[in-house]
């Protein structure tokens, strides 16, 4: 205690054991104690006094496209990070497509590091790709500090990020798996998209058709089988379909080492609910109906599925025609994921304890960053963010940092205002107003 430097306290402090009044001592940007709420101050420690707002760990956001370089136009380090920082996230992975290069080889790993480092006002690592082709690239990137791969099973939508075949999704899980590597992995079945009805044009309900759930169930399918014979680590990414929970359960009984992410537009965003022409709600896999909402709800509940990400990705606005087929897909939500998933989660009889547990804990742990991020707890980096969860605020696009400000959340009254982001002991936003950035870049330590 003698070299505290800083002390945060509240009333309502999210930790592993549950949330609870306390004091968290905070040294060198490092937590050092969690004590009782009134504890003395150590001499020569400043105070911070939340009074009722609840501390939070930051959040640990595991997929985003950042698209720096190569279509910063579309986002960059700079804005995504502020835009992460002003949601209450302090850790954000980056995903290996959309920028130009891709994250394919460590040459492209250290163009992008080089190109994020003084931009990042906060914490952020990178996933590696696993293409078609470079099996041999894969533990020079492991080496070199990606903290897993990214492939696809359908196409991405880029040509430089070409979707791996069964056989080729075999020969890269076997590298992976031979140096205990993570694959995360889009989980659509092309032959199923492809035989989909294709109509294009304005109507949700013809794009929902044309990504079914059975292409998911597939590919999930096909993958569980593939990690079964190989006792390799997959993860699904931005799981949409409910139908594929029990495959998923099934195979995690039966030892299959398999993680599960799903985004807040699945859970707070329904199918019924989108207008014909909208696409800045268009993403693949799709936005499903209601029914398949609640499935989602209650296999997070159950821990089938294992956290909460955004899939950040967004585009310059003149992508987002009306044509649901050639508009591009994806959604921007780093700023407003923390409050979009507080409003359905208490709406649904959740705590903060479960949000922390989806959006930091289990990130964290996926990316292997556990050591040090997604808990308050004495010995992680002193990261946080400060909640008025009772707090109510209506999205405004003209204040989001995203560089592009398309939302499909625009208008909806959300709850939770994050009031501060804090960084290794360090107010990084508050009011606004940013500190110059002080992110660093992360590498795989386990």
């Amino acid at each position: 205690m003698s070299d505290a430097e800083l002390v945060l306290r509240s009333t309502r402090v999210v930790t592993p054991e549950g949330t609870r009044p306390a004091s968290v001592v905070v040294a060198g940007g490092t937590i050092t104690a969690v004590l009782p709420h009134d504890t003395e101050v150590p001499p020569g420690a400043r105070l911070e006094d939340l009074g009722d707002d609840v501390l939070l760990p930051g959040l640990v956001d595991t997929h985003v496209h950042v698209n720096d370089p190569g279509r910063t136009e579309w986002e960059g380090f700079w804005t995504a990070t502020r835009a992460a920082a002003a949601g209450g996230i302090t850790t954000l992975v980056d995903m290996p497509l959309n920028s130009l290069p891709p994250t394919t080889t460590v040459d492209n790993l250290r163009i992008k590091q080089d190109v994020a480092r003084d931009k990042a006002h906060i914490d952020v690592g990178f996933w590696g790709g696993a293409l078609p082709g470079n099996v041999k690239d894969l533990r020079p990137l492991h080496e070199a500090g990606v903290l897993g791969f990214k492939a696809f099973l359908s196409p991405s939508g880029v040509e430089e990020f070409p979707h791996l075949t069964q056989d080729e999704l075999a020969r890269s899980l076997a590298e992976i798996a031979s140096f205990d590597g993570l694959l995360v992995v889009h989980a659509e079945d092309p032959r199923h998209l492809a035989a989909a009805p294709q109509h294009g044009g304005p109507k949700y309900a013809d794009f929902l058709a044309s990504r079914p759930h059975h292409a998911e169930d597939t590919a999930i399918a096909a993958l569980i089988n593939r990690a079964r014979r190989l006792d390799a680590r997959v993860h699904v990414l931005h799981l949409s379909s409910g139908d594929a929970l029990p495959l998923i359960a099934a195979a995690r009984a039966d030892g299959v080492r398999i993680t599960v992410e799903t985004c807040p537009h699945y859970l707070t965003l329904t199918a019924e609910e989108v207008p014909d022409g909208a696409s800045e709600f268009k993403c693949c896999p799709p936005i499903r109906e209601a029914a398949n909402q609640d499935l989602l709800w209650q296999a997070l509940a159950d821990g089938t599925i294992d956290c909460v990400v955004t899939d950040h990705s967004p585009s310059t606005a003149d992508l987002k025609t009306d044509d649901f087929a050639t508009a591009w897909g994806g959604i921007s939500g780093l700023q407003l994921s923390l409050s979009a998933v507080w409003t359905e989660a208490r709406r649904r009889g959740h705590g903060l304890d479960d949000v922390v547990r989806w959006m930091s804990a289990h990130t964290a742990r996926l990316a292997g960053l556990d050591a040090r991020k997604g808990a308050i707890a004495p010995g992680r980096d002193a990261d946080f963010a400060v909640l008025a969860p009772e707090e109510t605020f209506t999205v405004d696009p003209a204040a989001l940092h995203h560089r592009n400000r398309v939302t499909a959340y625009a208008g909806r009254t959300l709850h939770g205002v994050v009031r501060s982001t804090w960084l290794r002991g360090e107010r990084i936003i508050a009011d606004g107003e940013f500190t110059a950035p002080r992110g660093r870049l992360l590498t795989r330590t386990h």
